[in-house]
């Protein structure tokens, strides 16, 4: 039967993603919101995220009727339902949470149309899957050119809170600005010409933002039902 989409303004199914995944190209708006680190995975892959919560499981930029409350939203939430998944043969597809409140036979908007062609709206999302997977090997190669430059450094994010709690992230990674400014002339120069020295220093940037983050988690915490 035919799918149709009907599109849903709440986040909520990304409310217990205490990081998320950003691009590159992203870092310019969301440094303005959230500190942007580093962190290994699947063996020695290094990804950026946007850190959105200091207890596991806790995404704090979620409200509880499913509200995202800061002004930049991460791409990788913004695509859902729709995501590429690498099929056989490295070819990429693209597949739809069959989760989503929203996919249902009547309301919404329409996949396909009566020919079986995809319709402007499953065109527009395709396009920006497609884009979203180009700035994603693009920022891979970015963190492997910080990897074997040695400019990444561990950092341990740790939050002390009004009621003697601490909290503490361990695993995360920064740029050493201090090797940074050591780069020779023909490595520097080639992450200026490539464009992601911007990055690098909204990255930096981004930092102070683990403040902010410390007084959500706080003013969260402030909320909280006080247990007997």
């Amino acid at each position: 039967k035919a799918k149709k989409i009907a599109p849903s303004a709440s986040f909520a199914f990304s409310g217990k993603a205490n990081s998320l995944y950003l691009a590159g190209v992203e870092f310019i708006e969301a440094c303005k919101e959230y500190p942007i680190v580093f962190t290994q995975v699947g063996g020695d892959k290094i990804v950026p995220v946007a850190m959105l919560g200091l207890r596991e499981g806790e995404n704090l930029y979620v409200a509880a009727d499913g509200k995202w409350s800061a002004g930049y939203i991460p791409a990788f939430v913004r695509r859902y339902p729709f995501v590429l998944a690498e099929l056989e043969g490295q070819q990429m597809g693209v597949c739809i949470d069959e989760a989503y409140s929203g996919l249902n036979e009547k309301d919404g908007e329409a996949l396909f149309d009566d020919k079986g062609n995809n319709t402007p709206f499953l065109q527009n999302a395709l396009d920006f899957l497609n884009r979203y997977q180009v700035e994603y090997m693009r920022t891979d190669r970015f963190c492997q050119r910080l990897k074997d430059a040695g400019l990444l450094m561990e950092m341990n994010a740790k939050a002390d809170l009004f009621d003697g709690t601490s909290f503490m992230v361990n695993g995360l990674m920064i740029v050493d600005e201090r090797k940074l400014l050591q780069l020779s002339d023909k490595d520097a120069l080639e992450i200026f010409r490539s464009g992601e020295l911007s990055w690098v220093y909204a990255h930096l940037v981004s930092l102070s933002n683990m403040n902010r983050l410390v007084d959500k988690l706080a003013d969260h915490k402030r909320a909280e039902p006080k247990t007997a």
